[in-house]
């Protein structure tokens, strides 16, 4: 059979010949393209034989897929400038367009409009997002986001689920003076978006010992170690932009609060020989798509850390911090019918000491950088090299970047995340407040009246912020004498739900969604307080009301608020149907899986209070929802081959 399979390879028609008839050219009268002509008349086994060498062959040859675009503009202006300059300067510009749509992006911009009013009009602006390791924000600094919010963009802050600030509906004649004002506050909103390496995430709660505090230096290093070195940023945003905006004083008082030293400046850029500036470590074109790191403290694992294309999860020995395990290729996102995609949890590598956090870091950012996917966009995140590769290749190929490979990982175990509410104490005799904030919106509405309350909290009483990594706040350094009058403050404005939102509402989360965001497919932050409030009723219901429950939403399958590993996901699929992800786990530590598509929104409370109703009989006694559905007999049965 081998023998007549080569016969047949070699005497099959090339591409230009039609089948059924002897090859063109000068040796038609070879006597083997008679033989040939006679078979393909006589026998159409061999012409369907024929056909499958041709695709055999075809498939064998290495792909040579084109680039993406972002890969070529990159490479073009590796400076990251585009011509985001000629645009600003232009005062007829409403938008960003072209390719500065995608630069914009390292800058900590995205190109918006206001979805609501695209039949009348595409009314244009941009979201703009702030660095904030480990989400910390002092009281100053704070005073200056709120001003800014105020004179630039709706008048609200949105609280993101990587302990971030985001700024939506900035309009284009703003975002210079916005920008410029973040970086004068001793901020930044540099490559908060982009084929980077993204806001670094940390344990919420402030210092309560040496380990949390060390941990929170650890992650200010990795922040800055892993920040590109692009001049363009400074250039356009903080040296090209002239302003006088009256916020002297609350300038002075942020640049006071952070040491006069913004801690977000990237470390000096390396020179060619050309004395041109380069990045050694992200080179010309960074990397194939975006990149989250995060540091974790078990037993809480309040940052999702598995979700993370990095993680350095924090291994304490006797009270002491003695490194960290090595956590790579997570990641969330995927694109609806797109089998190539898929949400992924991280693996763990091994183990590192504290003064091998930087080196680590970098050579993780190296492996992504050479061995991602830079052919498609949908497909460049490293938690494909590592599903493809596999991990063995990953420790291989980083013990090539260290010189060494890393020891073995060590023990650790989560048993929950998400965020306290209520005071606790710190490490110096300070107190600290656990606050909700719905859907991580600081705003003003009605009798609720947040963000002028959070406004007087800081003028007053100076606490720390502290971004949570569920999109809710805790404010830290309080004096004790203060505790009850801070407390009031938030009462005298209609805030009395930040204390103690229940264990629904405390551990739920939403995207922005629409109307801003151009990916959403459904509707996320402006449903889902009357979703929850609909389960909540249907625990109530079941007999087990008020239990813990984390549920979470999406309006598109990128996975920004981390559905795809909560007990309950909602994932937009159309307008107002969502896929249902049920049976991830609250310690963060399990993916859930895709229990029905296209769910209308109404039909939700109907099909997941017959899952209530069901879980109420038959779990076992303190198993949580998602540990049940994971293994009950609820799961619709594969159609058989």
């Amino acid at each position: 059979m081998d023998d007549d399979i080569r016969l047949l390879e070699q005497t099959q028609p090339s591409d230009g010949d039609q089948i059924g008839s002897p090859r063109s050219g000068t040796d038609k009268d070879h006597p083997a393209d008679v033989i040939i002509y006679h078979l393909f008349k006589l026998d159409p086994i061999y012409v369907i034989i024929s056909h499958l060498i041709k695709l055999k062959n075809a498939m064998d040859k290495p792909s040579e897929k084109p680039l993406t675009k972002n890969e070529v503009m990159k490479a073009e202006k590796p400076d990251l400038s585009g011509t985001i300059r000629e645009t600003l300067a232009n005062p007829a510009a409403d938008r960003f367009s072209g390719d500065d749509e995608q630069f914009i992006k390292f800058h900590g911009i995205y190109q918006q409009d206001d979805r609501d009013k695209r039949k009348v009009a595409k009314e244009y602006s941009v979201m703009v997002r702030t660095r904030q390791t480990g989400g910390i924000v002092p009281a100053a600094q704070y005073l200056v986001y709120d001003e800014l919010s105020g004179r630039f963009a709706n008048g609200t802050l949105r609280i993101t689920s990587r302990q971030t600030f985001q700024f939506h509906g900035v309009a284009q004649q703003g975002v210079g003076s916005l920008i410029k004002s973040i970086n004068e506050a001793l901020s930044s909103t540099l490559a908060t978006c982009g084929d980077v390496n993204r806001n670094v995430t940390a344990p919420s709660n402030p210092p309560v010992d040496e380990v949390t505090q060390q941990i929170e230096d650890d992650a200010f290093t990795v922040t800055r170690a892993l920040l590109p070195k692009t001049t363009a940023y400074h250039s356009i945003w903080v040296d090209g932009v002239q302003l006088d905006l009256g916020l002297g004083d609350k300038i002075a008082k942020a640049r006071a609060s952070v040491d006069q030293t913004n801690p977000y400046l990237p470390p000096p850029a390396d020179h060619d020989d050309s004395g041109a500036p380069v990045d050694l470590l992200y080179g010309k074109t960074y990397l194939p798509r975006k990149f989250k790191t995060g540091f974790a403290l078990p037993p809480n694992n309040d940052v999702d850390i598995f979700t993370n294309d990095m993680g350095y999860v924090a291994i304490v020995e006797g009270g002491k911090l003695v490194g960290y395990n090595l956590l790579v290729g997570g990641g969330l996102g995927m694109s609806h019918g797109n089998k190539a995609t898929y949400p992924r949890l991280a693996d763990v590598i091994g183990f590192l000491t504290r003064e091998q956090v930087v080196a680590v870091g970098e050579a993780v950012i190296k492996i992504h950088r050479d061995w991602g996917d830079r052919t498609d966009r949908k497909h460049a995140r490293i938690k494909y090299v590592l599903q493809e590769k596999g991990v063995e290749w990953f420790r291989a190929e980083l013990a090539k970047q260290l010189g060494a490979a890393l020891p073995a990982a060590k023990p650790f175990q989560f048993k929950g995340q998400g965020d306290a509410f209520g005071w606790a104490q710190q490490r110096d005799g300070n107190w600290f407040l656990g606050l909700f904030i719905e859907t991580g919106r600081v705003k003003d509405a009605g009798d609720y009246r947040l963000k002028t309350a959070l406004r007087v909290i800081a003028e007053r009483f100076s606490p720390t912020f502290r971004l949570t990594a569920t999109q809710n706040l805790i404010l830290s350094d309080v004096k004790a004498a203060d505790k009850a009058a801070l407390e009031q403050v938030l009462r005298d404005h209609g805030c009395a739900i930040v204390f103690n939102p229940g264990l629904v509402k405390g551990r739920g989360m939403a995207c922005p969604a629409l109307p801003t965001c151009g990916l959403s497919l459904a509707e996320s932050e402006r449903v889902f307080p009357t979703i929850l409030g609909k389960l909540e009723d249907a625990q109530a219901a079941a007999g087990f009301g008020g239990e813990e429950l984390v549920v979470r939403m999406t309006g598109c399958p990128n996975g920004c608020a981390r559905p795809y590993n909560a007990e309950i996901g909602f994932v937009g699929k159309a307008p107002g149907k969502y896929n249902l992800m049920l049976g991830g786990n609250r310690e963060g530590t399990r993916l859930a899986r895709l229990f029905k598509e296209s769910v209308p929104a109404d039909e939700i409370p109907v099909v997941v209070g017959a899952l209530f109703q069901q879980y109420a009989k038959e779990r076992k006694n303190g198993q949580a929802f998602g540990d049940w559905v994971d293994q009950a007999s609820v799961w619709p049965v594969a159609p058989s081959a």
